[in-house]
């Protein structure tokens, strides 16, 4: 059996927000297997705290510049190409698409299906607001932001469990409030 722990985060906003990896995800991001960043880390220095724990896979959002564009990875197993746009990944053998602003709510669902036809899932950030909507044309996750909640109760992030390309378990955490 292929079996793979997803950490999934987007929106850290580095410097202003993220100050180093929060407390509540050092535990997850040690278990991880693969980590996907869906935008808007503003730094290439979290890519690099993020790959050292395992594999990432990320997508520029509207507030990285080309730092993060040119970001090659310097952990195991990071692939070097830069940090595109979007991207569709083969993970236990489900399709993940990730794409940092996915557009207005109405619709999303089917404008996601259009674009990414063969994604199982969708992961997007932009809009720091969590959201596990499995209904409708594709499964679409946003894991929220670990460090700019805006107007949400609590900052969270996304672990998916895949195994043998079926998505088994798709949870929005909260992180502990500080």
């Amino acid at each position: 059996m292929t079996s793979l722990r997803v950490l999934v985060l987007s929106d850290t906003h580095a410097p202003r927000f993220w100050k180093g990896v929060p407390d509540g995800l050092r535990e997850p991001l040690a278990a991880a297997d693969v980590i996907l960043h869906a935008g808007d880390v503003c730094t290439p220095a979290v890519l690099d705290d993020l790959a050292a724990h395992a594999p990432l896979h990320v997508v520029r959002g509207n507030n990285d510049g080309e730092d993060v564009a040119a970001w090659s990875g310097s952990g195991a197993g990071v692939p070097s190409r830069g940090v595109p746009e979007t991207l569709a990944l083969d993970l236990a053998g489900l399709v993940v698409a990730m794409i940092h602003d996915a557009g207005p709510k109405q619709g999303r669902d089917r404008r996601m299906r259009r674009r990414f036809p063969e994604a199982g899932l969708v992961v997007f950030g932009h809009s720091h607001i969590p959201l596990d909507e499995p209904a409708g044309a594709v499964h679409l996750f946003n894991p929220g932001s670990p460090t700019d909640k805006r107007r949400q109760p609590r900052a969270t992030y996304g672990e998916l469990l895949i195994e043998d390309g079926v998505l088994v378990r798709h949870t929005i955490v909260p992180l502990p409030s500080r």
